[in-house]
């Protein structure tokens, strides 16, 4: 009876226990099975892109070709084997400007580099030569040699009529990372920022279409593919994107990029007079004017026919300051930055209206502009 007994629960047991190892290898059975039977799952149609992404699509197929990535270097020299090498120095983005072959990019791009050279969109490299130059606008004009399929200029627009909240589009190679396209809005307009250089920039646009190191010379984009900007910084505590970029605006690159491409250099409009910043504010807080001192009129120069006076020195010490410039074209000057400012919506050969204080008086002058003064050696 009672090995019957032993028998009966050890059977029940045995039971319980292959019940719960089933129970527990149940999902694994399942699985199992329907891993077997595991096929793709449909695909469920989408319908028609909507029409703002084929926009977007068509202004980014119709455009890229007309954006390059240009890759610096720097020579250096082993001091222990004289031996020079070129070595990787930054990169950044360019625009197709021209069918001669003229690339546009940012100066601070190649600023410092002994070579630099273009990618084109297909893949094909070629070695540029730096045409010219303008730091003070953070522009710059390069040159390639493309003898067939050369690429498309980008489309020129406008920015003197752009309006805060119209779509922007952006094409770059931030951080090495090529063709890349970002999308936002104008932000804001009229900005100026100064550059590291020193340079301030007038009239940027501002932007949140995102742009990151190496987005730097490439094109701000209004929805209809046109230049509307060439990137050319960030506002970013980090270095990366945060929410704020700026484009030097077309027109004004429109303005300096055949002066580069034919000279070399932008010739700087100047009313012919050397100012400086620094002693100027000193003269104004010992002599209380608002204005700007004329130190000296440069020899040959429009102002000095004119008859603007400089500053005179005596052997005592004392000066006479001489002519105050007061305004030009009727808008106030209190620094010689407003005066650069002003100058920078004229060319060399225009004339300006000039108001000058002298020994109390007030005056005006009809000054042709001329280009700015430089120091030679």
């Amino acid at each position: 009876m009672e090995e019957r007994f032993i028998r009966r629960l050890f059977a029940i047991s045995f039971a319980v226990m292959t019940l719960m190892l089933f129970w527990q290898a149940l999902p694994w059975v399942g699985e199992f099975i329907l891993s077997q039977q595991a096929e793709p799952r449909p695909v469920t149609p989408r319908g028609d892109l909507a029409e703002d992404e084929k926009a977007t699509i068509e202004l980014f197929e119709r455009t890229k070709d007309s954006v390059v990535y240009i890759a610096t270097s720097q020579a250096v020299i082993d001091p222990w084997s004289r031996n020079i090498y070129n070595i990787p120095r930054g990169t950044g983005s360019g625009i197709v400007w021209d069918e001669a072959g003229h690339i546009v990019t940012n100066y601070h791009v190649i600023a410092g580099a002994s070579e630099a050279r273009v990618r084109l969109s297909d893949g094909r490299d070629y070695h540029a030569v730096l045409i010219g130059a303008s730091a003070g606008h953070d522009l710059a004009v390069l040159r390639i040699n493309v003898p067939i399929r050369r690429p498309k200029p980008v489309m020129i627009g406008t920015s003197r009529d752009l309006k805060v909240g119209q779509k922007t589009f952006a094409i770059g190679n931030p951080f090495g990372l090529d063709w890349t396209l970002t999308t936002g809005i104008v932000s804001a307009l009229e900005r100026s920022m100064t550059e590291s250089n020193g340079a301030r920039i007038r009239n940027l646009i501002q932007t949140d279409a995102a742009i990151n190191p190496g987005n730097s010379g490439g094109p701000l984009l209004d929805s209809a593919g046109r230049l509307i900007g060439v990137n050319t910084a960030i506002f970013s505590p980090s270095g990366a994107y945060a929410g704020i970029g700026f484009a030097i605006p077309v027109d004004t690159v429109n303005k300096i990029v055949p002066k580069l491409i034919a000279y070399g250099k932008y010739l700087e409009p100047s009313l012919g007079v050397e100012t400086d910043e620094r002693i100027n504010r000193i003269a104004q807080t010992r002599l209380g004017f608002d204005g700007v001192m004329v130190l000296r009129t440069i020899p040959g120069s429009s102002a000095e026919k004119a008859g603007l006076r400089g500053v005179t020195l005596y052997p005592d010490g004392s000066f006479d300051p001489g002519d105050i410039i007061i305004a030009v074209d009727g808008k106030p000057v209190h620094s010689p930055k407003d005066i650069e400012e002003i100058l920078e919506d004229h060319e060399v050969g225009d004339a300006v209206t000039v108001e000058i204080s002298r020994d109390g008086r007030l005056l005006k002058m009809r000054l042709i502009l001329e280009p700015a003064y430089e120091e030679e050696g």
